[in-house]
């Protein structure tokens, strides 16, 4: 393909309709096929990144190999397809109009009167064709984050209306709209997407192909009634059910015909339907699998998107060891040595969550001290690693005052301490330790087994460390540091060889765990839990 393709995804109704499901199955649906493809979000709330904000606002914070903390769609993006996004891949708002103010402080427009149009729109239109002019890639799918009609999407939707303007037949609109049911009625209602198209007609751009979140299956007269009244090919009309897992979507728009649409309205050879033999391999482990294993979450956020990335990687590991994975949360800010062991009952293993700040710490730590005591396999991400390390310390080498310098700024056993180049930082966004790290693993530790390997790269979201003064004391009392960047000598795992297993790590695995290649550290850890619950019936 001479030019690179752009496919816009735009929502109407509602939000949460499934966005970034439909960006990310619409890329599955192009790879099999054979096309090199990215996908982008734009997002329109004027943070610069997600990275400050709270997961109740916004869920968990993704995090890409080159260290941009970005919007948790991202993760579903690189889950569906294996790419690799960066930071040209999450534009908000607020990047968007900074870029502008620091070339207009420059001089870079040479006086002019700054607008929304063309100074705006011709930023977000620039970072749009970015990715395609740099890497050349058959499709770019540009996910437009909000609702139509949303004040902040406008200058979104005008670049849009553009670049479709600009570009003919090398780019399509897909709208995502919502049919509600309505039960006094017994009826399922189009004037909602009939109002949505007429608001994005009403700013100049016509969509292609319409995809419709339903709870109820829609008839033949509906498809065609939203077809007649949309202005839109019946085609290009296709339906968005209720299913028992997202991954079966893709599947579903292809039954539907979505990319063969996609290819004819961009004037593409369309060709045979590719087979999503790998794919399909996948729904029909997790399909079969009916044993289960029950994982606790040891967290403060008891929100589904808060850890979105662990869930997935979890629930991936469960199906690859044939096995549904039962995820509970248990709220860490409530647990305490008298209730702990009810809280924790029934759990085949346990996930100690990542987190920022004192609020549900001792609740962590608690956890692990109990997880560890009853031999419960235990796996520990960034601050729950570090809360691990806090409790060894306080109950194994008699520190009752351990802890990190984050959470107590004087304490005298201060085993996890902020990283030297942090200490003179003062903006809170986008300063952390961020994105892919080298990791040297120790031979003949659990996880240099695991991984099969000595060199492994993973991504990073922290300002704190395990205090290396103290590692001499701590691999006398049996946990080993079995892994460590080799530049800096920061400890980035940990672990308690004795025991089932118990795998602090101060990365984010969950970050790389995708649906053809799940991340070894999850698989193994759910493994080891499945053996923890035979071992207990």
């Amino acid at each position: 393909m001479a030019d690179t393709k752009y496919i816009f995804v735009t929502g109407g109704v509602v939000s949460s309709l499934g966005k970034g499901i439909i960006s990310s199955s619409i890329g599955k649906l192009l790879q099999s096929r054979g096309y090199n493809i990215t996908i982008q979000k734009f997002d329109p709330y004027i943070n610069i990144d997600p990275g400050t904000l709270n997961p109740y606002e916004h869920g968990e914070c993704y995090v890409t190999v080159d260290g941009m903390e970005t919007d948790l769609d991202l993760g579903h993006y690189e889950r569906f397809t294996g790419i690799k996004t960066t930071r040209a891949n999450s534009l908000t708002t607020g990047r968007i109009y900074k870029a502008v103010i620091d070339k207009e402080r420059r001089g870079d427009y040479l006086g002019k009167t700054i607008q929304v149009v063309p100074h705006i729109t011709d930023e977000i239109k620039r970072n749009i064709r970015y990715l395609g002019d740099k890497h050349h890639y058959d499709f770019v799918i540009t996910e437009i984050g909000g609702t139509i009609g949303d004040i902040e999407s406008a200058p979104f939707l005008e670049a849009i209306r553009q670049m479709k303007w600009e570009l003919g037949r090398n780019a399509v609109c897909i709208h995502l709209t919502y049919i509600p049911y309505l039960k006094a009625a017994g009826e399922l209602k189009t004037k909602p997407t009939q109002h949505s198209v007429k608001e994005l007609q009403s700013v100049g751009i016509q969509p292609d192909i319409l995809v419709l979140r339903t709870e109820k299956h829609l008839n033949g007269d509906i498809l065609r009634k939203v077809a007649s009244f949309c202005n839109v090919d019946i085609d290009c009309v296709v339906q968005s059910e209720d299913l028992p897992s997202i991954y079966e979507v893709p599947v579903n728009m292809q039954n539907q015909g979505l990319d063969t649409a996609i290819l004819r309205k961009l004037n593409c050879e369309v060709g045979p339907t590719p087979s999503l033999g790998p794919w399909k391999k996948f729904l029909e482990k997790k399909n079969n699998a009916t044993a289960e294993v029950v994982i606790g979450l040891v967290g403060k956020y008891d929100l589904q998107d808060a850890y979105k990335s662990i869930r997935e990687g979890l629930s991936q590991a469960g199906t690859y060891n044939d096995h549904k994975t039962v995820l509970q949360f248990v709220n860490s800010e409530s647990l305490t040595e008298e209730n702990i062991g009810d809280a924790l009952a029934g759990l085949d293993g346990v996930v100690i969550c990542p987190g920022f700040g004192q609020r549900g710490i001792e609740g962590k730590i608690v956890a692990a001290h109990y997880t560890r005591t009853h031999n419960i396999p235990t796996f520990g991400i960034c601050l729950g690693m570090q809360m691990m390390v806090i409790e060894f310390a306080r109950n194994v080498l008699g520190y009752k005052d351990a802890n990190s310098r984050e959470m107590d700024a004087k304490t005298p056993h201060n085993v996890i301490d902020i990283m030297e180049e942090q200490k003179t930082i003062t903006d809170m966004g986008g300063t952390m330790r961020l994105g892919a790290y080298e990791c040297t693993l120790k031979q003949g530790s659990r996880v240099f087994d695991i991984y099969k390997s000595e060199h492994i790269q993973e991504r990073h979201r922290h300002r704190y460390e395990f205090n290396n003064d103290y590692q001499t004391e701590y691999e006398r009392a049996g946990m080993q540091c079995v892994g460590r960047n080799p530049e800096s000598n920061l400890v980035e795992i940990v672990e308690i060889p004795g025991l089932k297993w118990y795998v602090g790590t101060q990365f984010h695995p969950e970050y790389q765990s995708t649906v053809l290649s799940p991340h070894p550290l999850f698989v193994d850890f759910v493994r080891a839990s499945i053996e923890n619950r035979k071992n207990n019936q």
